[in-house]
């Protein structure tokens, strides 16, 4: 492909720069804890290797005890993520790194055994008190994941108590292992401590890094929060999102993503793409970096989300990746910056000192610590505390008035609207929606929007729509549906036919934001290069979902899957028509043209020997849910680990098998259009 050269060369400055040593983040289990920096990496021996063996199929004894007994399938996944622990440093045992991590290990296997015989004496001491280590099993991949939960002084387990969500910055090394002793023994904050203000604050493991808090890490957030509502009494109108240097990076794009799920959002510091705004890329390829990667271009959704961005003005972290330009930069506290220029862009002008900046028509603060680098001052911490103590006291409510961007229908909602059609996936999206009247009465103005899902709507008389006046009759929800003459009232629900929707709109990462399914060709295959390659690309992407993302998908033998199966997950189908039974039940209807012989792609032929396709579509078996083709994420080794992961591939490829190599080589790739078609 006539750019690939350039494409890699770029993603290989992104991922190196990615792996910079990670600086001291302010809170609980910050950035870094076992992070780089730190010399030669020390190998674990092979007595430490058998010990931490014994240690952890103790705890796996008596979780499967547990387990058959029926006991608290929560409490049991208290003491379940020791095992896990175990589990994937032998798995993965060059993430260990020092002896105090291997020494480390030992300790909390230990605590994971104690754990396991409290619990067969019916005993669980560990729910108690201001500290607590838990787990959740992700509904995901199967796995267990640890987070941890700090209480307040005053905690009263009768009252609905607001909840802090912590996103942690870089740390490469942190397993699961590594994040429960950091709370077993843990270190005094790097910058002023957070005020009690009568929070619970949950700190996320996120997966180690997980691509910068994206997939899994996105997952984590969001599971880790529904886990801490299950135990505790959690005011549903008082979630707030804090994050800082990664953390900051994955906060500014969970916020802005989601602007409707937190009362406030505090997020420091973070790296910024610069790939957005680079040439050279495939069209695919620059479409799909404005899903993650231009994050300050969402910054309009603050228009309804109290949000404080804030660093340090000595900051010299990496400020972007791929790195900056030789200008001059002040670190990472440009993630602020830039989201304040757009906003500034967007019509909302800054007011105050420089240090602490407010945007009247917006519920935004910016803040700087001065003569501070990659942290908070304890002037901008008392800031902090009083926004988050403000928008705490106050709360979510439903606004009357919505301003909401987006590139894609992933990320397509605020409140009680909905972007449920794009005219064009990847370009802006916007939505200025005001109700008066008591309800009853609406205005709104669109931009690249072909269908609108509007709920709270049981007062509504009238809809006035890009100039456009529709009487309606009030329900809870109203979907209006843009056509060559106007908007009209339409029924609720996805729209008949082929059309790229909320999380059916591709690209190919798109499937491994919600669970899915890894499935085995178990047949004869048509060529067996093909069905090789194809395997390897499955054992590839569950090791490196393994090592990164820390667990491993749900794999099936195509013989083995079932309806409920395609009803449930994404499905991932390895190997070609000949080997791999729903393969060949699909492949009359996907997009692709699969013979013995040849594979056909549009106008574009190759031989069937040893090329194939790879592509996203919705499942014909079951159009709500993806099937994907050959591949699990397409982004490179080293970006699972990194601040970003880009998409190579689009919704589709075709590759050729590569003899010797893990990652076949790309032949044509793009986008279907908005109809699931291929562009003329």
């Amino acid at each position: 492909m006539r750019n690939m050269f350039f494409c890699l060369a770029a993603l290989g400055a992104v991922v190196l720069l990615a792996q910079q040593p990670p600086a001291q983040a302010p809170g609980r289990a910050g950035g870094g804890r076992a992070g780089g920096g730190r010399g030669p990496a020390v190998v674990a021996k092979p007595d430490e290797l058998a010990r931490v063996k014994a240690k952890a199929e103790q705890i796996e004894a008596a979780v499967k005890e547990l387990k058959a007994k029926k006991a608290d399938a929560t409490l049991v996944g208290d003491v379940d993520v020791f095992a896990k622990a175990g589990r994937f440093l032998l798995e993965y045992p060059e993430l260990y790194g020092t002896q105090a991590a291997i020494d480390h290990s030992m300790t909390v296997l230990d605590s994971g055994i104690e754990r396991a015989k409290q619990l067969q004496a019916g005993q669980a001491p560990w729910t108690s008190g201001k500290s607590r280590t838990y787990a959740y099993y992700s509904e995901m991949d199967g796995s267990v994941q640890p987070y941890h939960v700090s209480l307040p002084a005053n905690y009263d387990p009768e009252k609905p108590t607001r909840l802090y969500v912590w996103m942690h910055g870089r740390q490469n090394n942190t397993t699961e292992s590594e994040f429960i002793f950091s709370f077993m023994n843990p270190r005094p904050p790097g910058n002023a401590p957070v005020a009690d203000q009568g929070q619970i604050q949950v700190e996320l493991f996120g997966r180690i890094n997980s691509a910068g808090w994206h997939w899994a890490g996105e997952a984590d957030v969001f599971e880790a929060i529904t886990a801490v509502k299950q135990r505790f009494k959690i005011d549903e109108k008082r979630v707030m999102l804090r994050g800082f240097s990664m953390g900051g990076e994955g906060a500014w794009h969970i916020a802005l993503h989601y602007p409707d799920r937190f009362a406030a959002a505090e997020i420091g510091a973070g790296t910024w793409s610069r790939r957005p705004w680079m040439p050279g890329f495939e069209p695919h390829q620059a479409s799909a970096l404005r899903i993650w990667e231009n994050m300050e271009e969402w910054a309009l959704n603050i228009f309804n989300l109290p949000l404080a961005g804030h660093d340090g003005d000595n900051d010299t972290q990496t400020p972007s990746l791929p790195g900056p330009p030789p200008t001059p930069n002040r670190g990472q506290l440009e993630s602020s910056l830039r989201t304040r220029a757009q906003l500034e862009k967007e019509g909302f002008k800054s007011e105050g000192e420089p240090d602490f900046l407010k945007l009247p028509g917006t519920p935004g603060v910016f803040m700087i610590s001065q003569n501070t680098g990659h942290g908070t001052s304890p002037l901008v911490r008392q800031r902090l505390d009083g926004f988050l103590k403000e928008w705490g006291d106050k709360g979510q409510t439903s606004p009357d008035h919505i301003r909401f961007l987006t590139y894609t229908t992933r990320y397509n909602k605020d409140y009680w609207v909905s972007v449920d059609g794009m005219g064009k996936l990847y370009e802006r999206a916007d939505v200025d929606a005001e109700r008066t009247a008591g309800g009853s009465t609406y205005k709104i103005k669109t931009n690249n929007v072909t269908r609108l899902a509007l709920r709270e709507m049981a007062q509504a008389k009238s809809v006035s729509i890009d100039g456009q006046i529709l009487k309606v009759k009030g329900a809870g929800e109203i979907t209006l549906q843009k056509s060559a003459t106007g908007w009209k009232v339409d029924k609720a629900g996805p729209l008949p036919g082929l059309h790229k929707s909320h999380a059916l709109q591709g690209p190919i990462e798109d499937a491994f934001l919600d669970p899915f399914l890894l499935v085995r060709p178990t047949g004869t295959p048509w060529n067996e290069a093909v069905n090789q390659q194809s395997l390897k690309t499955l054992a590839r992407f569950d090791r490196l979902w393994g090592k990164y993302f820390r667990g491993h998908p749900f794999v099936k033998d195509d013989k083995d899957v079932t309806e409920a199966d395609f009803a449930k997950y994404h499905v991932v189908l390895f190997g070609d028509p000949g080997s791999n039974k729903w393969i060949a039940k699909m492949a009359p209807k996907l997009p692709v043209k699969w013979t013995k012989e040849t594979v056909t792609m549009g106008d574009k032929s190759y031989p069937a020997k040893d090329n194939y396709p790879a592509l996203i579509y919705p499942n014909p078996l079951d159009p709500t849910k993806y099937v994907v083709l050959n591949t699990g994420l397409t982004i490179i080794e080293r970006e699972y680990n990194g601040d970003y992961g880009m998409p190579l591939w689009g919704d589709y490829a075709i590759v050729k098998v590569g003899e010797t190599a893990d990652v076949p080589q790309v032949n044509i790739a793009g986008l279907f259009d908005e109809h699931w078609q291929l562009r003329k």
